[in-house]
């Protein structure tokens, strides 16, 4: 099949969350032997240039290159309209042009977009095949902040909580099916009640990249794996180490906890100042980092979808414990893949028991690891997208000889 691909973030190299499903997503059409023609924004000529690696996975490409500044004054000139503001900042004049070039030069046969805000560039076309993964729905996500923010910005948070909610209903109305990432986004899409039909699959991780270590682990640590510069990552961070890490050096006077993750903000930081708290910033390669400790944690307040660090540490071979939200997105049962914890003393007694019972801690990373290998593979994932796109076709079919019926 010849397929057009919008996303949101450009999908090459595959470095972090945004960019990861679409990436195994067009390489799995690619190897099946779909022609892929893959268009999307790079925030400059950089991350451009880096992304010349996605030609190898499709027919053509092209990324818009956009500017801050512009893309911040069309989210601003959107604040008194019903439409939301994130519309205006993924929005750009060169990839809506050059994407109706493409839809008039090509016959394509199924169109799939990833995100909702892309979903504005093909919302009008009516005559091929259209499947929208919203991934996250990101609706709830602004709405989820609101409750992080003080007067006045909770405000703007909810109010574009509000608009992305209508919107996503509206665009979801013009696709032939949509699509999410979790069981729990599924729930969230269906009581939306647009009467298009919904599915999911999961994303997935590469479990051989992502495989347990050999060497001893460090028994008096624990890890953060995450990019610092987002603001859930940020506000999880600064709380666990304000209300749960006093609590943990009680009982481990000697911990180390590693913080993991690419520009930390300042004050990030300023946590390595305090004893047994490394923040690395950016490094070659998280494993050695993660799987040297005795778990991981994921003690986000904020969390739709799925959070690709707990999938990758669990792969790793490295327990995991995290928040009920975090946990929304891991196709796993807690408890005996994961523990969940949600106060400060369910964290310390979860975490000081894996660093103090070797034992427990075998356990619980043996079968973290195995629930990888049999419920988030790529190419298991794949086999349900499959799946998803041919439903995509036969219902827009279905549809367009509705029609024809109706006018005879």
């Amino acid at each position: 099949m010849k397929i057009l691909y919008v996303c949101h973030r450009f999908p090459y190299p595959p470095e972090h969350r945004g960019k990861i499903r679409p990436f195994n997503m067009i390489r799995h059409l690619s190897e099946q032997g779909h022609q892929l023609y893959v268009a999307s924004l790079a925030r400059n000529q950089a991350e451009a240039n880096a992304g010349e690696g996605i030609n190898a996975f499709c027919q053509h490409y092209y990324a818009a290159v956009v500017k801050e500044p512009v893309q911040i004054a069309r989210m601003l000139l959107r604040l008194p309209l019903l439409t939301p503001s994130s519309m205006g900042y993924f929005y750009s004049h060169k990839l809506h042009w050059h994407i109706q070039g493409l839809l008039k030069a090509h016959k394509f046969d199924l169109i799939i977009v990833h995100g909702a805000f892309m979903a504005q560039y093909v919302s009008r076309v009516t005559d091929i095949p259209k499947l929208l993964d919203f991934g996250d729905m990101d609706s709830h996500k602004w709405l989820a902040y609101r409750a992080f923010k003080s007067l006045p910005l909770n405000l703007g948070y909810w109010l574009e909580g509000r608009k992305m909610l209508r919107a996503e209903k509206r665009l979801a109305q013009r696709f032939d099916i949509c699509s999410c990432t979790t069981k729990a986004e599924l729930a969230t899409l269906q009581s939306y009640d647009t009467s298009v039909p919904t599915a999911w699959f999961p994303n997935g991780v590469d479990t051989n990249y992502f495989s347990p270590g050999t060497a001893s682990y460090q028994p008096h640590s624990i890890s953060f794996l995450g990019r610092m510069n987002y603001p859930p990552n940020q506000e999880a961070i600064l709380q666990f180490c304000r209300r749960v890490l006093p609590l943990i050096r009680e009982q481990i006077p000697d911990l180390t906890f590693y913080i993991v993750g690419a520009e930390p903000s300042a004050a990030i930081r300023a946590l390595a100042n305090l004893p047994g708290i490394i923040v690395t910033g950016a490094v070659a390669d998280v494993r050695p980092y993660i799987i040297n400790t005795a778990a991981m944690v994921a003690p986000l307040n904020i969390a739709r979808g799925t959070q690709n660090k707990i999938l990758e540490a669990m792969a790793m071979g490295v327990p995991v414990v995290c928040s009920n939200q975090a946990a929304g997105g891991i196709d796993a049962i807690a408890n005996q893949h994961f523990l969940i914890a949600n106060s400060p003393a369910e964290y310390v007694t979860a975490l000081v028991k894996l660093m103090r019972n070797p034992g427990y801690r075998q356990q619980l990373a043996e079968a973290g690891r195995q629930r990888m290998l049999t419920h988030h593979q790529w190419h298991l994932s794949m086999q349900q997208l499959d799946s998803i796109m041919q439903q995509c076709i036969n219902l827009h079919q279905e549809k367009q000889l509705t029609q024809r019926e109706i006018q005879i």
